[in-house]
């Protein structure tokens, strides 16, 4: 199977013709230009979105089978010319959002009249293909199916079913991953490109030839060693989201929640909700100040979220008045706990931390000594990390490792 990438924008391209954005503008002013997302899959079959679309049963096409004017289904996203072709078997798969109440990874049907979610295509030489139906489609192929080849996902618009497919198996270490409907959902092709590296996938750009034969590395998608990433920021600057982003294409991710108010306090209820509602259902959660022994013993992904609640519970334990020598001892011997697993950890972890210090002093006791521990925890924390990332109002400022 060999497949030439036409075009990996969205429909109308990025920049986005008459688009005003800063994010298109800040494409054309890079001299950057995708065309709306197209593939050709050997010479032979046609997808991409805002074609017409065909039959939505699985059927194998020969000579003299031809696909039936009365079969055509117009206003489908996700289009399969020529799938008349020797040989090529295309199924219309249903769409992961029909049939996964709160996100808990069940598939839906894709009946005759309901949304595709994209496209299983087998070539005669065996090559498979997974390719989105439009923007915003989430393909969802049966229980049981072969891995592919070569996926193509708008991981802009769901980046979460990266990770599972990875956990079903129908993406592995073999599978020529990239994004399709490239657009002006992402701030830049920069911050594109760097989404990618941390999903392990490919910006395959337009002209861009995919053999899997000869191109698939393999270890993309296999585990990358020890890879630990602090993100921090202020209140409501968007470095959650930015955590779990980060984690959205593994498909073993364990939440752990280090602080808890309550139910007595409605703010936090509601700042809980939120957080549970954003992430994959399929995420398990851990509510635990044992971070030290977490850290030992987990082998999938975990984020962490966040070091100033444990550093506050840690604080309820121990004592807030430092002037006492067991406080201080205790809470030196627990940060130093936490930052010797943090630098020993096996699994690939994202934690999430405030920047404190760039507001005005604390008026409490209490208030600047949070604010002072947490700083030099952070510091600790972020010298034994590959990555470290500030969040301000939503954007992202990489740190380098000076």
């Amino acid at each position: 199977m060999r497949i030439l990438v036409e075009g990996s924008g969205g429909t109308a391209g990025w920049p986005q013709p008459g688009c005003r954005c800063a994010s298109c503008l800040r494409q054309a002013a890079a001299g950057i230009s995708r065309m709306p997302s197209t593939v050709i899959v050997d010479g032979q079959l046609q997808f991409g979105a805002g074609y017409e679309g065909i039959s939505p049963e699985m059927e194998r096409h020969e000579p003299g089978n031809p696909v039936r004017s009365d079969a055509v289904k117009p206003g489908v996203h996700g289009v399969a010319r020529g799938a008349g072709q020797l040989g090529y078997r295309v199924r219309r798969l249903p769409d992961l959002r029909d049939g996964r109440a709160g996100r808990d990874g069940t598939a839906g049907r894709a009946g005759r009249d309901g949304r595709a979610g994209g496209w299983d295509v087998t070539a005669p030489d065996g090559g498979r293909l997974l390719y989105p139906a439009g923007p915003g489609s989430v393909p969802a192929p049966p229980e049981g199916s072969a891995p592919y080849d070569v996926a193509f996902l708008d991981l802009l618009g769901d980046p979460a079913q990266l990770g599972w497919l990875r956990a079903r198996g129908f993406i592995t270490a073999g599978t020529v991953t990239a994004v399709a409907f490239a657009d002006h959902r992402v701030p830049s092709e920069a911050e594109l490109a760097r989404r990618c590296g941390f999903w392990r996938v490919r910006l395959a750009g337009d002209g861009e030839a995919i053999d899997p034969a000869r191109s698939v590395p393999k270890d993309r998608d296999a585990g990358a060693g020890t890879r630990r990433v602090l993100v921090l920021g202020g209140a409501r600057s968007g470095k959650s989201e930015r955590a779990e982003l980060r984690l959205a294409g593994e498909p073993d991710v364990t939440y752990v929640a280090t602080g808890n108010r309550g139910a007595g306090d409605p703010d936090w209820a509601a700042r809980v909700a939120a957080h549970r509602a954003r992430r994959p259902a399929w995420w398990r959660t851990a509510e635990t100040t044992d971070l030290a022994g977490l850290l030992g013993r987990a082998r999938g992904a975990l984020l962490i979220d966040g070091i100033g609640t444990w550093l506050a519970a840690v604080l309820d334990e121990c004592g807030w008045d430092l002037r006492d020598d067991a406080a201080r001892d205790k809470l030196a011997a627990r940060r130093a706990e936490l930052v010797g697993a943090w630098r020993q950890a096996r699994c690939h972890v994202v934690a999430v931390s405030d920047e404190t210090g760039l507001g005005v002093v604390p008026a409490t006791p209490a208030g600047r000594l949070f604010r002072d521990e947490l700083g030099r925890l952070n510091q600790a924390l972020a010298a034994e990390s590959e990555e470290a990332e500030l969040i301000v109002a939503g954007r992202v400022m990489p740190l380098g490792n000076s």
